[in-house]
C-alpha cells in the first residue's frame, strides 16, 4: 500500500467507518467516496452533488475480489469478459441484489470498475471493499480535475481530501453494458453527471 502513508490509512480508516465522504483522485477526474453500505455517507455524496438517487452511483475494487459480491450469479460467458478488463472502462452488470437502491438507483444494473489508479485501489484496498466513485462536481458543473476545484465545489462539506495525481485518462470513465458491449459514455468526458 504504497500510495497512502500509515498515518493517512489511519485517517482513510477512520473516515470510512465513521460515514465519512472522501475526495480522492481517479483515472480522469476527481471522485467523492464512501462506505457503499452506509446509507447516510450515499445520501451526504448525493446532497452534495445535487443528484438524484435514483440515477445510481458507480462502485470501484482495486481487484476483482472485491467487486466479487457484485457479481455472484453472473452467467460464466459475462464473468469471463471480465477478465480482461479494460483500464478506465465502467460495466454496468445484472444487479445480483447485493447493491442496495441508493447505491443501484433505478435500474436492474450495478456500475462497477476495477481501478488501477494508486490512489483509488489503495482506498479499495484498504476498505477491503468497492468504494462508491461518483465524479466531484456538483451536476451539471464540469468534473474537478484539480483538488483546489474539488474545494472550490464542496468547501468543508468532506471529511477528507486524499492527494495524487490523475491517471492518464482525459475525463470521466467509458461505460459499457457487460451483456451487450454497447458503449454508453465514451471515455475522456468532462462533464459527469
Amino acid at each position: 500500500m504504497t500510495a497512502l502513508p500509515r498515518w493517512r490509512r489511519q485517517l482513510v480508516r477512520g473516515a470510512l467507518a465513521g460515514g465519512g465522504v472522501l475526495a480522492y483522485p481517479t483515472e480522469g477526474v476527481w471522485g467523492l467516496g464512501c462506505d457503499p453500505d452506509n446509507a447516510a455517507a450515499v445520501r451526504r455524496i448525493l446532497a452534495l452533488k445535487r443528484r438524484s438517487w435514483a440515477l445510481g452511483l458507480i462502485l470501484v475494487g482495486a481487484r476483482l475480489d472485491l467487486l466479487m459480491p457484485y457479481l455472484e450469479g453472473l452467467p460464466a460467458e459475462l464473468l469471463a469478459r471480465l477478465r480482461d478488463w479494460p483500464p478506465a472502462t465502467t460495466y454496468l452488470v445484472p444487479d445480483n441484489g447485493r447493491a442496495p437502491d441508493w447505491v443501484r438507483g433505478r435500474y436492474g444494473t450495478l456500475a462497477l470498475r476495477l481501478t488501477r489508479h494508486p490512489v483509488a485501489a489503495a482506498l479499495s484496498a484498504l476498505f477491503g471493499g468497492a468504494l462508491v466513485s461518483t465524479s466531484a462536481n456538483p451536476a451539471g458543473c464540469p468534473a474537478a480535475r484539480t483538488a483546489l476545484r474539488v474545494r472550490q465545489y464542496f468547501g468543508t462539506g468532506l471529511d477528507l481530501l486524499v492527494p495524487g495525481a490523475l491517471g492518464g485518462s482525459a475525463g470521466a470513465s467509458e461505460i459499457r453494458d457487460l451483456a451487450t458491449g454497447k458503449q454508453l459514455r465514451p471515455p475522456g468526458t468532462r462533464q459527469s453527471r
